[in-house]
């Protein structure tokens, strides 16, 4: 079932995400979802969630290898990020992966500081409580130099109440929101 695929490629990226503790591991994880993920979109090309989850896996596998040396991904990355937003232009994890690749991309091969913050703050009006939509806004911030407006998304992921994944708030968005804040302290 694509449902089941889905929730096992999601979980695949989990564990690279939290439990893996070599990169060894890492990408074996990442790589199973990709597998897992590659499934899913046999099954039902259309799902955003199986796009989305195949990309994650896809850009969490290549990152770990190294962005210069995994730039062969770029292609399906960006395939994948078509598919996605055919299926939902408001795809809030789409926007993340997008952003995403645009912040860490050098300019040379694509990479756009101001497009990366458009698609978190896209990402951000789809859905205001997804914390690390505001933790990725803010680092791309940091990057330009916008220290006070990094602490003021930082700020708001820390005092956030209501996040929309209570699991990766507690565990990922809010421990890196404090841990930026302390390395901008000084920032002006």
């Amino acid at each position: 079932h694509v449902d089941t695929l889905v929730t096992l490629a999601r979980a695949c990226f989990l564990a690279g995400d939290v439990r893996a503790g070599t990169a060894e591991e890492k990408l074996a994880a990442y790589d199973r979802g990709r597998e897992i993920g590659q499934r899913a979109i046999e099954l039902a090309p259309r799902s955003e969630d199986a796009h989305v989850w195949f990309a994650l896996n896809t850009g969490r596998w290549g990152q770990t290898k190294g962005v210069l040396r995994s730039l062969f991904l770029l292609p399906t990355i960006r395939e994948e990020l078509d598919a996605i937003f055919a299926a939902n232009p408001r795809s809030v994890r789409g926007h993340a992966l997008a952003g995403n690749v645009l912040l860490e991309l050098p300019p040379l091969l694509g990479g756009d500081r101001a497009k990366a913050q458009e698609h978190f703050k896209k990402g951000l009006e789809a859905d205001p409580r997804f914390t690390v939509l505001r933790v990725d806004l803010a680092r791309a911030y940091i990057a330009g130099g916008r220290y006070d407006a990094a602490r003021q998304e930082l700020r708001r992921v820390v005092q956030e109440r209501a996040p929309t994944n209570l699991a990766d708030w507690t565990v990922k968005d809010r421990p890196r929101a404090r841990e930026l804040l302390d390395a901008i302290k000084d920032k002006r």
